[in-house]
């Protein structure tokens, strides 16, 4: 497919950042003093600045990692990589945002409603919203969580949602990410290297601070665990330097001043965990797990896993140790599962949604499965328990061996995909080489639930570099911007 082709799949889209009228193109109103700053530098002091970028990025070590299957000398390959960054923040204003967080929080109170539910009366599935089978058949379904109780019910204390605008302007959840959602140390990062590289645009808009978010992590980190100890001791737990969010857990257990550790650095004793230290054991009140389910604990789950730690599912159940998200929490970031949650919204909490879903297609519905195989070239199919945009399909931009591949492996496994219209995703101004260019963004904000709820303002916006492309994640190309909440 040409490029002229390829521009042609959206008719209209929407700018972020600009209006066009039958009078030119101008800043949206919220966007205009940036705008203004922004045109009064040179190109050279930009290229500059992008170097600068660059270095600060290498400097700093903010990298991610990509790890393939292939094994060399009985070590598992690794590509650690710079995160691409541009120069051009993307800019929400205050009443964007206000709408954005309202819908947000009404989404993980539901889910968490709908986490509890599934682990204990399943009154969801008798009532006949969502089919038991795809909870109870489900991979991320953890019998062991059956009648589990969890202080105040909650299972997603942290979570991380992906959003995209459509050409109606209204902005979309894609999916959520509720096990291990990463992405903060990326957020927090951009927005150094803006304030470093460019502290007098700040002064000409009046931009939400996120700097803070690592103190408000710990603090409702710590109230999770107030029943067990007035100052909760509260720790990361990594699979390790070969995990490719390695760098996230490094950064925020160093941001937020508390200890990193492996599986192999805590014990457990009379259902309590303990960490090891140079100075003899410590309690350990709180753990933000950073490891699957699968590996958390031997005893109870994979019993080849050396990464966790044996019998911290007997203290989790016994409620002498919070873990952070819940062990089970995936039964609701699956891509199968996704399409109820507007239903869960009505259900639990008897409200209509504020933030609506991209529609999707359930290929283990017949009816479903009939329409995207015979539609293949007008949608986007993803697995299941697929990420990072790995194993995905854009129908539009797909050759014809592409189509029939999948086509064969959805034949096979319906169970296994899922399938959504390609939307015209807004665009935002990224800076390259050639000058400004228009490139498709989404964003994944991050949420803090439990007794109060926190959704620090901006997120994290991932941006398609390559012209045309849908494709946000970093291992396919995309980078990252800064993202601003305008308080002007």
């Amino acid at each position: 497919m040409n490029n002229k082709s390829k521009n042609n799949l959206f008719k209209k889209i929407s700018d972020e950042m600009f209006i066009t009228s039958n009078v030119g193109r101008s800043a949206r109103v919220h966007c205009g003093n940036y705008w203004e700053w922004f045109l009064e530098q040179s190109k050279n002091d930009m290229h500059v600045a992008r170097k600068d970028a660059n270095l600060l990025y290498k400097k700093f070590g903010v990298t991610y990692t990509i790890t393939g299957g292939e094994i060399e000398k009985n070590k598992l390959l690794r590509n650690e990589r710079i995160i691409p960054f541009d120069l051009i923040p993307r800019i929400l204003s205050r009443n964007e945002w206000g709408k954005l967080e309202e819908g947000l929080i009404q989404r993980i109170y539901a889910i968490n409603a709908f986490l509890q539910d599934a682990y204990h009366e399943g009154k969801i599935f008798s009532d006949g919203i969502i089919p038991p089978e795809l909870i109870y058949q489900n991979s991320q379904f953890r019998h062991q969580m059956i009648g589990c109780n969890l202080p105040d019910n909650i299972y997603a204390h942290i979570s991380g949602t992906d959003l995209i605008r459509n050409n109606d302007d209204n902005f979309y959840v894609l999916e959520d990410n509720l096990r291990v959602p990463s992405g903060i140390s990326y957020m927090l990062e951009n927005r150094k290297v803006m304030m470093r590289l460019f502290p007098d645009a700040f002064k000409r808009t009046k931009v939400a601070p996120i700097d803070h978010y690592p103190d408000l992590l710990l603090k409702h980190l710590k109230k999770t665990a107030t029943r067990i100890s007035d100052n909760p001791n509260v720790v990361i737990l990594t699979p390790g330097q070969y995990n490719s969010a390695y760098f996230e857990h490094s950064y925020l257990a160093n941001q937020m001043g508390i200890e990193l550790v492996e599986g192999q650095d805590l014990f457990v004793v009379d259902n309590k965990v303990y960490m090891k230290t140079t100075s003899g054991s410590v309690r350990v009140d709180v753990i933000y797990r950073r490891l699957d389910d699968d590996f958390l604990d031997p005893l109870f789950f994979r019993p080849d896993s050396v990464l966790g730690v044996p019998g911290i599912f007997s203290a989790i159940k016994d409620r002498s140790v919070i873990i952070c998200n819940a062990v089970g929490t995936g039964i609701a970031d699956d891509k199968s599962v996704y399409p109820y949650v507007p239903d869960m919204i009505k259900y639990y909490l008897g409200e209509e949604p504020l933030l609506r879903n991209v529609k999707t297609f359930l290929c283990r519905n017949k009816r479903h499965k009939n329409y995207v195989l015979a539609n293949l070239h007008k949608l986007v199919v993803k697995k299941v328990h697929g990420a990072g945009g790995v194993g995905m399909l854009v129908g539009p931009l797909a050759g014809k061996e592409e189509l029939l591949k999948f086509k064969e492996a959805i034949s096979n496994n319906p169970e296994g995909f899922i399938a959504q219209p390609l939307l015209a995703l807004s665009t935002s101004p990224v800076f390259t080489s050639a000058g400004v260019v228009s490139r498709h963004v989404d964003l994944r904000s991050f949420t803090l639930h439990g007794k109060d709820n926190i959704i620090i303002p901006g997120g994290l916006t991932r941006v398609a570099l390559k012209e045309a492309s849908v494709v946000v994640n970093s291992s396919q190309g995309g980078g990252t911007k800064d993202t601003w909440v305008s308080w002007s």
